[in-house]
């Protein structure tokens, strides 16, 4: 059995959905989850390769290795991975951020973006964002990624809305890469030709979704919900490769996390699997 984790937001929808109908190999188990969840079955060795946060790989390097031309990103605006806010993020200091705890990598990238870019030291909490809370203190922002930040931004409860892609671009010039396609160091090494066969199938389904991608909006838009047109700009937005510059975006967050102490120093340089 080959055991694989996909990402069960509607992001992964022009990769994922065309993968639900082709004609698979019977041992392809596939195990759908959040982001975090993912990560903690891959560093368990409860799935041999999927979809994790970038920070997974940066967190135990050694374990595992980047399927080439494979990743969840955006150059800009991602649409779904949103610091939503009382007030402007300059009087975020000192102040409660309640952050989902569905996404490892969203939530670096947001302490990256208030600590580093606005230099601001606020108090973070990590929970159900959904959730009633029976804190004494409300959080003055939260960040929310995925499909509840889609309905959280259709919702347009919070006045401030900070697209965090959109900031790093902004900043490094660079795209962001939120999600790889990591598999287990050990899995390779007796299962080379079935990891090959994985990965032309990711990238033969992401050819094929994106010619199909006006139907699979009409299919998933309806999850959230949204309308098709919507959908299809958010769809539209992201990125699903791997190519030279999401490599060096990749090694820019990296670099930012080992200065920061939040990464194994031998994430760098990348181990790409072709």
């Amino acid at each position: 059995m080959v055991r694989i984790g996909m990402v069960n937001y509607i992001n992964t929808a022009p990769i994922y959905e065309v993968w639900k109908e082709q004609v698979l190999p019977t041992e392809w188990q596939v195990t759908e989850a959040p982001p975090s969840t993912l990560n903690r079955m891959l560093a368990a060795d409860e799935l041999d390769l999927g979809f994790v946060s970038s920070y997974e790989y940066a967190a135990r390097p050694d374990r595992y290795q980047i399927l080439a031309d494979l990743s969840i990103s955006a150059t800009g605006p991602v649409g779904s991975v949103y610091l939503f806010s009382t007030v402007a993020p300059e009087q975020l200091n000192n102040q409660l951020v309640l952050m989902t705890g569905q996404s490892d990598t969203s939530a670096c990238l947001l302490k990256i973006i208030l600590e580093e870019f606005f230099s601001l030291r606020p108090r973070y909490v990590t929970g159900d964002i959904c959730a009633p809370t029976d804190r004494g203190e409300a959080p003055a922002a939260v960040l929310a990624i995925g499909d509840e930040a889609l309905r959280l931004k259709l919702e347009n409860t919070y006045p401030v809305q900070l697209d965090l892609a959109e900031v790093w671009n902004k900043k490094t010039g660079l795209p962001f890469v939120f999600a790889v396609c990591a598999v287990r160091e050990e899995f390779i090494a007796k299962n080379r030709t079935s990891v090959r066969q994985i990965r032309e199938t990711f990238l033969d389904c992401r050819a094929k979704g994106i010619e199909l991608l006006p139907e699979i909006c009409d299919r998933v838009a309806r999850r959230i919900p949204m309308d098709c047109e919507a959908c299809s700009l958010y769809l539209r937005a992201m990125e699903y490769d791997l190519g030279p510059v999401k490599q060096d975006a990749l090694h820019q967050f990296f670099t930012l996390l080992i200065q920061r102490g939040e990464a194994d120093g031998a994430a760098l340089p990348l181990k790409i699997f072709s």
